[in-house]
């Protein structure tokens, strides 16, 4: 009898950090179900990329922001998880769904602080609570925040605020989880290259050279320099780190 590969649920895993941290869950034999909002293709072409890393994988289409969608959502997921992975629970809720909007405190409108919250922070707090009756215990949920909560750069004032409530939720969830042997911990990434926030980082020369400048190794991170960090928080090595926030930043604003 074949033993059951633990599974793992990534969060916005058809593209960028997402798919990149889906990819190294992957690499390290853990099942992988990635969500999409609308670009169902891309997420297909991702669950092949998983499988070719011996692995089973499968897309359930999830819109974070609408909260009262979750319910249908999970039940999508328990089928999933019977028909593809032949199991009635996952392992891991990693709750990386997320957009960025570049506003000044001064300039934020209420329609975007409203995107910001239910997208930053309402979405993944529902999300994981409906979530754990399908969260074996032992499991873990990883979280993700930003540098910008702990330095700040003018125009994420209310887009690092909800990753500031993220950072205290995963506080939380690690205090009232531990019964259950489940721990939650918070990936800080630095400035990434992708296309979060229109590509601003990625396609700014100037931007992206005075980020370089900042960060003591001297470069803009990537996304293969965040994956492997939330691909790690899914392994029993990490079996003993909870509630702790790790910045991956290469050492930015120091």
């Amino acid at each position: 009898m074949e033993t059951q590969n633990k599974i793992a649920l990534v969060t916005g895993g058809s593209r960028g950090l997402g798919k990149n941290a889906a990819l190294k869950i992957a690499a390290k034999g853990i099942d992988v179900i990635v969500t999409y909002q609308s670009k169902k293709d891309e997420a297909q072409n991702t669950v092949e990329e998983i499988k070719k890393l011996g692995v089973k994988a499968a897309a359930v289409q999830l819109d974070v922001a609408d909260a009262k969608s979750f319910d249908t959502f999970l039940s999508s997921v328990k089928e999933a998880l019977s028909s593809t992975f032949n199991a009635e629970k996952f392992d891991f809720l990693v709750n990386n769904a997320g957009i960025g909007i570049h506003a000044s405190s001064a300039e934020t409108t209420e329609d975007q602080f409203d995107t910001l919250v239910n997208i930053q922070f309402k979405g993944p707090f529902f999300l994981t609570q409906k979530a754990l009756p399908y969260l074996n215990d032992g499991g873990a949920i990883i979280n993700i925040s930003t540098g910008l909560a702990r330095f700040a750069l003018p125009g994420f004032a209310a887009y690092a605020s909800m990753k500031g409530a993220m950072e205290t939720l995963t506080k939380y969830q690690a205090k009232e989880l531990g019964s259950r042997g489940i721990r939650s911990n918070i990936v800080a990434p630095g400035a990434i290259e992708t296309d979060f926030g229109g590509g601003v980082v990625r396609d700014n020369e100037q931007m992206n050279a005075g980020i370089a400048s900042n960060t003591a190794l001297g470069r803009v991170g990537l996304p293969d320099d965040i994956g492997g960090v939330v691909a790690f928080l899914c392994t029993e090595d990490a079996r003993w780190i909870n509630a702790q926030r790790i910045e991956a930043s290469g050492g930015m604003f120091l």
